[in-house]
């Protein structure tokens, strides 16, 4: 039987050195089927605990599950996707609202966040990166060196840039067409927990760390928080490697679904490759989609309701 919720509550575990240090926050199950963050996380807090590794500077808070309620239910989300338009709110309409209204105030007492997760394809492990430093509008941002170069050392060779302003540009199409709904045609609905923390002054890193059911993922997350502790400093030992090879890629197109019969060509998955003139769908009106340049189709939603996003398309990243 589903908890109701009003019987879940919010639970965080937080870790003080005696020296000054950075102080970073780990989360998991901001979607409530992604439970690799949940499992490296309990791994981690037991060996704080028990002194096998102790904390030198600096304080660590670890958020086990954000989103009680979800995964509560064993479901991606509660009333709605938590890891879209967050924000605190003065009248909590739905209960991911609730939790924002508890999260937000935590992400700002801290400097760094490492939020865990896991994807519905198989797919190599990725980091989700902020924007290069800017002082625009939409997403201004003063730490990029920084949150780029802990990303090289969390232990996955592959990075990811672009989301926000991407995201953004598909909601001016869809309102100069007159298309998607009210969420979806708000450029704030593509803020989630890293746009959340870089807009407090944080820097932030999104790292989806594998399939939900890969018997990797929880390790893939569990040697990033290792890795983030002794990068930052909060823990003695042996400085995590640098990358030395990468892959790394800018998002540079969201495309919307129009159609219930949009159709993709075939079953694509994150990161395959795109050969300039291939044919990625056809529109219930026979238009065909095809790669305008070589890249990846990235995010590919089949179940995409008309309105929404239904894919990405991306370029190669010109440096990390």
């Amino acid at each position: 039987m589903t908890a109701a919720p009003d019987t879940l509550f919010f639970r965080s575990i937080s870790f003080t050195g005696l020296a000054p240090g950075p102080r970073l926050i780990v989360v998991g199950a901001v979607h409530g089927n992604e439970t690799c963050g949940t499992r490296a996380i309990g791994r981690v807090v037991a060996e704080i605990e028990s002194a096998v590794l102790p904390l030198a500077s600096g304080s660590v808070t670890f958020v086990p599950v954000a989103n009680p309620l979800a995964h509560a239910r064993g479901e991606r989300a509660g009333d709605r996707n938590l890891n879209r338009n967050l924000g605190p709110v003065d009248n909590p309409a739905d209960f991911e609202d609730r939790i924002a209204n508890w999260l937000c105030p935590l992400l700002a007492r801290h400097d760094v966040l490492l939020d865990l997760h896991s994807t519905r394809g198989k797919t190599q492990p990725f980091a989700m990166l902020g924007p290069r430093d800017n002082a625009g509008e939409l997403e201004p941002f003063a730490h990029s060196a920084k949150e780029r170069a802990l990303a090289q050392h969390l232990g996955v060779s592959r990075f990811v840039e672009g989301w926000l302003g991407t995201y953004a540009r598909g909601v001016e199409r869809r309102v100069r067409e007159g298309r998607g709904s009210a969420l979806n045609t708000d450029s704030r609905y593509g803020v989630g927990t890293t746009e959340y923390m870089r807009s407090a002054g944080g820097y932030a890193i999104t790292l989806e760390c594998g399939q939900h059911e890969d018997p990797s993922s929880p390790e893939v997350a569990y040697r990033a928080i290792r890795n983030a502790l002794a990068f930052l400093g909060l823990t003695t030992g042996e400085m995590p490697p640098s990358v030395a090879a990468y892959e790394g890629l800018r998002l540079r197109e969201v495309v919307d679904k129009a159609h219930p019969e949009d159709r993709f060509s075939r079953e694509w998955s994150s990161f395959d490759r795109l050969v300039k003139g291939e044919v990625i769908a056809t529109r219930h009106d026979g238009t065909v989609i095809v790669a305008e340049r070589d890249g990846w189709i990235v995010f590919p939603d089949a179940k995409s309701q008309p309105g929404h996003e239904w894919f990405y398309l991306a370029e190669p990243m010109a440096r990390i």
